[in-house]
């Protein structure tokens, strides 16, 4: 559909100006012109400036992350779950971390280039793009070089890879399941159960039932030691 100027401030309660300047910071496409000063605009821009909106109150996002975030985005959010690319790029926090080839990242860490090639067949050292590494990965490697050095396996690893992969899926589901449903009155909550769910809810569930598991094993220590 096509939509006045007018029609777009209402349906995402954002000001004219404000929606000018996204467009001339580059975070919108232009307008199609049907006639001087006449303006069209389309589901995509409505689209876009909820999610910039979004992003700005909901999660803090700067215009500059928001605009490097929607650099390779899709051509259009609806329908798909691709929607969810830009949030995670907003999302990523390797940004401020210097990146190194696999050539520098093993001479810069000083790491066994064989231990390395190991780490990434297994998938456990999983690099955010290929042949781009940074400091996150290098202490996923000295965490295995520790283990090893004290003769203990490392296969609690290797289960959260298989867990995480599993998990994948199952979120991979959900968000398909979440776009199948999404409409014009539900596109923010939408963001929000995604964001939820995959960056807050995972957390809280797996450090709560870790925290849970060590406080029993503790308390069952206590007891033994006051019956001793």
């Amino acid at each position: 559909m096509e939509y006045k100027i007018s029609e777009v401030v209402a349906k995402t309660n954002v000001a004219k100006s404000t929606i000018l300047y996204y467009i001339k910071e580059g975070l919108l496409p232009e307008a199609k012109k049907v006639k001087p000063n006449v303006h069209k605009y389309s589901d995509e821009h409505i689209e876009l400036i909820r999610y910039i909106k979004y992003m700005q109150e909901s999660m803090g996002s700067s215009i500059e992350a928001i605009k490097e975030a929607l650099k390779n985005k899709n051509q259009s959010f609806s329908g798909s779950y691709t929607m969810l690319a830009p949030l995670m790029k907003t999302l990523s926090d390797d940004s401020a971390l210097v990146h190194y080839t696999q050539a520098e990242f093993i001479e810069h860490f000083a790491l066994d280039p064989q231990r390395v090639a190991t780490l990434l067949q297994e998938g456990i050292l999983t690099p955010v793009a290929a042949d781009d590494f940074t400091k996150k990965d290098a202490d996923i490697v000295n965490l295995v070089e520790n283990f090893v050095e004290v003769g203990v396996s490392y296969s609690l690893l290797r289960e959260y890879l298989e867990h995480a992969k599993r998990l994948a899926s199952l979120e991979e589901k959900m968000l398909q399941e979440l776009c199948d449903v999404r409409n014009e009155e539900n596109f923010t909550t939408l963001w929000k159960i995604m964001f939820d769910t995959l960056f807050h809810a995972k957390k809280y569930i797996f450090h709560r039932a870790t925290y849970k598991q060590l406080f029993l094993r503790t308390k069952r220590e206590l007891s033994a030691t006051e019956e001793a």
